[in-house]
């Protein structure tokens, strides 16, 4: 019987952090960076570490049953940041208080979600309209935080105009990490990002920042932090693609030789990626989209033409999932292929199950 306990690792990395590399993050994305593709990653090759999906504060929240476990079972060797998302200094504040207890290496504010379920709610990215209701907030996270204070936010809602601001205000409280989105919450996943404001803000500030934002790939890492001087880079949706990408990026920063995949080991990826996403033993119509909304990602790298990523949203069982999968990745001389080091551009993920009030808050 085929078991996760009797398959070869997924080329496992040294449990290792190489001093001197820049720091690598995983970009927290609801719904998808849970306590089980956490620790997916790391068998794959952890980033140097992980930011929780948010935890939603409002007058009556507790801590997500899902978000505790993340913190309090991590056994990835890598430290964890609790992400919260709000408005209210007094709710934030309990919020805070609540988290402290925890194994948590810091807490990080959310001024970046781009969904509009998520910004009309004046939380998120929604909060860029609002500097003096941020520099609150702020002002009782550095009272409150157990260690490290960080923010993630884009460098605007509509446009750059707040965007100095926001910088003077980050300065003013102290954070101690800054990961920037170099888009407007309005564009979402759209268009080009522009990392001069990664530049600016990591000229601007005195602590560090991570760049973010389509870094599809360890030579793009690189690339980028080298041109912004940014101090490491934070990765969202492409390890999802590519669970290999920490990895990677940790090999080519000290001009290593860096790990390829074949499409023998993304077959094998899938397998994994269908037990950690079944831990509640789900029906295949509950399932199956689940895995859709990975594989959509996954696809851009499998090939150029995009066939595997249109069949594959046809698929409605297990069965013609996983049929699909070995004819795609194993059979026909496929297997010993390379996977795409990054996803082919024309390819497009839309998550079939993911409307414009559903998004990948990344």
């Amino acid at each position: 019987m085929d078991t996760a306990a009797s398959r070869p690792s997924l080329h496992p990395l040294p449990d290792r952090i190489i001093p001197g590399q820049p720091p690598t993050a995983l970009a927290p994305m609801q719904d998808i960076t849970g306590h089980s593709f956490m620790h997916l990653l790391a068998i794959c090759g952890a980033p140097d570490y992980y930011i929780t999906e948010y935890y939603r504060v409002h007058d009556s929240s507790r801590l997500d049953v899902d978000i505790r476990r993340c913190i309090c079972e991590n056994t990835t060797g890598r430290p964890i940041i609790a992400q919260i998302i709000g408005e209210d200094p007094v709710h934030i504040r309990r919020a805070a208080r609540e988290l402290a207890p925890l194994p948590i290496a810091g807490i990080d504010l959310n001024l970046g979600c781009p969904a509009p379920k998520v910004f009309r709610k004046n939380v998120g990215g929604g909060l860029l309209r609002d500097p003096a209701r941020v520099n609150e907030i702020l002002a009782v996270l550095r009272e409150e935080s157990p260690g490290t204070l960080s923010v993630k936010m884009r460098y605007g809602f509509e446009d750059d105009s707040n965007f100095d601001t926001f910088l003077e205000i980050i300065d003013r409280h102290n954070v101690d990490l800054v990961s920037l989105h170099a888009r407007t919450v309005r564009q979402l996943y759209r268009g080009q990002p522009d990392y001069s404001y990664i530049t600016r803000a990591a000229k601007a500030l005195r602590c560090p920042v991570l760049a973010n934002g389509d870094i599809g790939s360890c030579e793009k890492a690189a690339r980028v932090l080298k041109e912004t001087g940014a101090f490491g880079a934070m990765i969202g949706r492409p390890a999802v693609r590519n669970p290999w990408i920490f990895r990677q990026c940790r090999e080519h920063f000290a001009g290593l030789s860096v790990f390829k995949p074949t499409l023998a080991d993304v077959r094998e990826y899938v397998d994994r990626l269908w037990e950690v996403t079944d831990e509640k033993g789900l029906s295949d119509d509950k399932h199956i989209p689940r895995m859709k909304k990975l594989l959509n990602f996954i696809a851009l790298g499998v090939d150029e033409e995009g066939a595997f990523l249109r069949a594959m949203r046809l698929t409605q069982t297990k069965s013609e999932l996983m049929n699909l999968c070995d004819e795609c990745l194993l059979e026909n001389g496929n297997a010993d292929k390379l996977f795409a080091p990054d996803a082919h551009a024309h390819l497009i993920a839309r998550p079939n199950h993911e409307g414009p009030e559903k998004q990948t808050c990344e």
